[in-house]
């Protein structure tokens, strides 16, 4: 195995950080995409649009859509607030990650080497790729289960086949970064598409829908909407996503004045908001689409993917609703599998200094989600796979805070960020945030176990 150490220096130390910036994240797509000094506020906003579309994939992957079938087959359009309120935390903590990167230069991977003991980034290092390989479990699951659904595929042979996704990684990274994004938002076109049909064909009641992204204390009064309510809350911010996006923002050939960063992290922030809005829709209407087609129909305990799939023709009475529903599918597990190989370049190549060639990172990480998913559908059929896919989602929950809090410290730290500190309303907020999730998701993972 080749590992090649990334020593292009390319700045010395600045004030509040200890170290020298010794390398720059992504160095193969750095400053590739050109933005231009002079035009309208509309074509700035198209040159900065792409890498918040990438970091929205993370929140709409297979792994979100057992908690929100859930919602909404047993609580109907209740738990639609707690989609809003989570999607709302991941706009900000978004927001935050590419002030990071474009304010001080550094990937959040970066800036904890900087700050942390070798032993505390061994450590943070571990638990993010075990948060990668946990997202890339439920990527494979996820596309398993829609090529079984689409073509009547056995799941361990889904599996094997996702595995051949790598080509299709490799064979973007090198055409450049613009194609990378193209052809994610190609695909999240095309789940809303097809989310946007299901929830015309399943025709649900507009004033209940409205009604249901206003909170409501019953979430907290109900233990089983409380879990559920939960599960949402953990299964929607990707701790990835944090590293991801603080790299990806500077593919961006923005001018490196004050002014010139000012103005980037305004524009990197309308596209990753505008990205997220676009994946609340897709969230939403999972749950509008459980709780129009099986709440009102008495299915209230409808959570496994296979079981919605199979539901779907006889109780909307049109075989396309099924083939949307595992188009949609099969378009969100392959979109997935793009952003999870950048991120896994991300944090190695962060936290350690180390680069692996591509295609040997990318095997990597596909053969450590792929090997327990062989093993568990083989030892327990394709029951396995919806365990599989909430022990994903409690990995996922338990690292959250590991990336959290440091994101949150670093932007509010006015040392390290200088003129691009946090504004203290961001600051708070974020903290808030913080706090909320990391309480949360521990109760989450003491519910899940016991």
């Amino acid at each position: 195995m080749e590992i090649v150490t990334n020593e292009k220096s390319v700045s010395k130390p600045e004030s509040g950080w200890a170290k020298e910036r010794n390398s720059v994240s992504l160095p193969e797509v750095y400053k590739s995409v050109s933005i231009p000094k002079k035009g309208s506020f509309l074509r700035k906003l198209l040159a900065f649009a792409g890498p918040g579309y990438l970091v929205a994939v993370g929140y709409m992957d297979p792994g979100n859509w057992a908690t929100s079938l859930a919602g909404g087959s047993a609580f109907s359009y209740s738990l639609l607030s707690v989609i809003l309120i989570s999607n709302l935390m991941a706009i900000l903590l978004q927001a935050l990650s590419a002030r990071l990167g474009i304010a001080t230069g550094r990937d959040l991977a970066q800036a904890c080497r900087d700050h942390f003991s070798k032993p505390v980034n061994f450590s943070l290092w571990i638990l993010c790729e075990l948060a990668i390989a946990a997202c890339d479990l439920a990527e494979v699951i996820g596309s398993a289960i829609a090529l079984q659904l689409l073509f009547g595929l056995p799941l361990l042979a889904g599996v094997l086949i996702t595995s051949l996704d790598v080509m299709l990684v490799l064979l973007l990274q090198n055409k450049g970064f613009r194609y990378i994004e193209a052809i994610v938002i190609a695909f999240i076109a095309t789940i809303m598409v097809c989310f946007g049909i299901e929830m015309f064909l399943s025709k649900p009641d507009i004033a209940a829908v409205v009604g249901g992204f206003v909170p409501s204390a019953e979430i907290v009064k109900n233990p089983e909407m409380l879990y559920i309510a939960l599960g949402i809350l953990g299964a929607t911010v990707m701790p990835h996503n944090l590293y991801l996006h603080s790299s990806i923002v500077q593919t961006r050939h923005y001018e490196e004045t004050t002014e010139g960063k000012r103005s980037a992290i305004k524009f990197a922030t309308i596209d990753s908001t505008v990205a997220l809005m676009l994946a609340l829709f897709v969230n939403a209407a999972i749950l509008i689409l459980a709780a129009a087609a099986f709440h009102t129909t008495g299915h209230t305990e409808v959570a496994e993917i296979q079981d919605a799939h199979q539901l779907l023709t006889p109780l909307l009475g049109t075989g396309l609703a099924s083939i949307l529903f595992a188009v949609a599918l099969l378009a969100s597990g392959q979109n997935s599998t793009l952003t999870g190989t950048l991120a896994g370049q991300i944090v190695m190549e962060g936290f350690l200094n180390i680069r692996l060639k591509p295609w040997i990172r990318r095997l990597i990480t596909r053969l450590i989600a792929i090997i327990p998913a062989v093993i568990v559908i083989a030892i327990y059929g394709e029951k396995g796979s919806g365990d599989l896919l909430i022990l994903s989602q409690v990995i996922l929950s338990l690292q959250l805070s590991f990336a959290v809090i440091p994101l949150v410290m670093f932007t509010s730290d006015k040392k390290k960020m200088g003129p691009f500190v946090a504004p203290k309303w961001m600051g708070v907020s974020a903290w808030v945030v913080a706090v909320i999730i990391a309480v949360l998701n521990a109760y989450l993972l003491y519910g899940t176990i016991f």
